[in-house]
């Protein structure tokens, strides 16, 4: 071949005559080097996309802001477009943080249990005690300061015995109030929170752990999906000797044939088969079969690793089980850490009881409770409260002692770091026990819908890369 495409470095290296071996020689080493290299550097650099970067990072485009409307569907919801022009990127993972979560949500907490489950789990016993123990200093303060604001005159006219005899009584009694408080709200926990909620609210604000707790999930399949990017070096073998089969029944090498009778030639093809393969130039069939290796590649690592979630014959997978599937007893303990110990803590749980959408709701159950113990423990002085201060007022006093108390409990309940341990070692127990005992497809799923909406731009990335490697290879090799 005379073109420039002929020898490396646009013509300027004969390589046959380098390295004193033939064309065919040169193509079987370099060609699975250079496809081991593309496949691994395709894995590689797909699996960074699906992670990194957490935040969108981006530059303004002139004309960006234009094209968009015109754009295909599934290039608009590429992570690479921010309002404005601003053209960059996003892993594809934090980038959906939204979706994820809720499929997170969707194919492990939710089937763990219920919000109530959870906080059973979390012991509303020691919960309860954690409360009394903590604020049982804070009772006659926190009782003085109610009583001041809401029944100032009430208060101060009565003797001090009186209120010594109130702080006893309440303080001698808080702890088992605490209990039948917990077990009440123990009882309607799922009025008061909503689990996939909570959990989707959390994640999609915090993108980076979204990113994390799918990182951990299935690290070792993703680090394997990186390695099995060496695959590239045996479809490398067949793409040489596939190419050195073109060369060596093309025109070129009859003509070298012709000359030297010694020179390779494979003259035997039918005519049509002939100008079937050499109607294509030799560097498409680089670059196809580049861009071939790098899809494949891909296509077999999402197969290996989530396909089949139950063991199959070899003569359907050779592999006979997805990589994943064998992984669930040690994966499920991954993920139920995560979920213990950063998306369903107590803090986040107490967080969400009084400052979430239903918080009002936890107060009001508080408050309500609070009025009935209150109305128990003053008894015969009751109709004393109430001449003193009012009915209403005296109602009032009682709802902004609920409120006061919901306010204080919060970080009561997230102070005790030793608590806290023990509390997510119970939830991390629950949970790991329940992703356990998932069907594998159900287990599979939870890792394979991070990816799956997306393996078709992997596949691209792949095929990509491999033309780009394979324009390297023609740049160095020639054709």
């Amino acid at each position: 071949m005379s073109s420039v495409t002929a020898a490396g470095l646009f013509g300027l290296l004969d390589w046959e005559e380098i390295t004193g071996q033939s064309k065919f020689v040169v193509d079987i080493v370099s060609i699975p080097l250079f496809s081991a290299f593309a496949g691994l550097i395709t894995n590689w650099t797909g699996v960074i996309m699906l992670f990194a970067p957490a935040r969108f990072t981006g530059f303004y485009m002139p004309g960006a802001q234009m094209i968009f409307p015109f754009l295909p569907r599934k290039l608009q919801i590429l992570p690479i477009w921010a309002p404005g022009g601003i053209v960059g990127f996003q892993g594809f993972i934090p980038a959906r943080a939204d979706k994820m979560a809720s499929l997170v949500t969707d194919n492990a907490v939710a089937k763990i249990g219920s919000a109530q489950d959870f906080f059973m789990e979390m012991n509303p016993k020691g919960i309860s005690e954690q409360i009394a123990r903590i604020a049982m200093p804070q009772v006659p303060a926190m009782v003085d300061e109610i009583m001041k604001q809401e029944n100032g005159q009430l208060w101060r006219d009565m003797p001090p015995q009186g209120k010594k005899m109130l702080h006893d009584r309440i303080q001698k009694e808080f702890p088992t109030i605490c209990d039948r408080a917990f077990e009440f709200i123990g009882d309607n926990f799922n009025n008061l929170i909503n689990i996939k909620l909570l959990v989707v609210g959390y994640l999609r604000k915090r993108p980076e752990l979204m990113k994390d707790i799918i990182y951990g999930l299935g690290a070792p399949e993703l680090k394997f999906m990186v390695r099995i990017g060496l695959l590239g070096g045996p479809m490398g073998v067949i793409l040489a000797l596939w190419l050195s089969f073109i060369h060596y029944t093309g025109p070129d090498a009859k003509q070298a044939h012709e000359a030297d009778p010694g020179a390779a030639y494979f003259g035997f093809l039918p005519h049509w088969l002939d100008v079937t393969l050499h109607f294509l130039p030799v560097w498409i069939w680089v670059l196809g079969g580049a861009a071939l290796v790098g899809v494949i590649v891909n296509v077999i690592a999402i197969k290996v690793v989530f396909e089949p979630s139950t063991p199959q014959p070899r003569y359907k997978y050779p592999w006979r089980v997805a990589k994943f599937a064998k992984r669930q007893h040690e994966a499920a303990e991954s993920l139920a850490h995560a979920i213990a110990y950063q998306v369903v803590t107590l803090e986040v749980i107490a967080r969400e009881m009084f400052d979430g959408p239903n918080g009002d709701k936890t107060r009001e159950v508080i408050a309500t409770f609070l009025k009935v113990e209150v109305n128990r423990m003053l008894g015969p002085l009751l109709p004393l409260a109430r001449m003193g201060s009012g009915s209403k007022e005296f109602d009032a006093t009682l709802e902004y002692a609920g409120a006061t108390l919901a306010m204080e409990m919060q970080p009561w309940l997230v102070d005790d770091l030793e608590f806290n341990r023990e509390t997510a070692a119970k939830i991390k127990t629950l949970c790991t026990e329940k992703l356990r005992e998932l069907p594998p497809d159900e287990f599979v799923e939870m890792l394979y819908v991070a990816i799956e909406q997306d393996a078709w731009l992997l596949y691209a990335h792949g095929g990509l890369l491999g033309i780009l490697v394979g324009a390297v290879h023609i740049l160095i090799f020639g054709t």
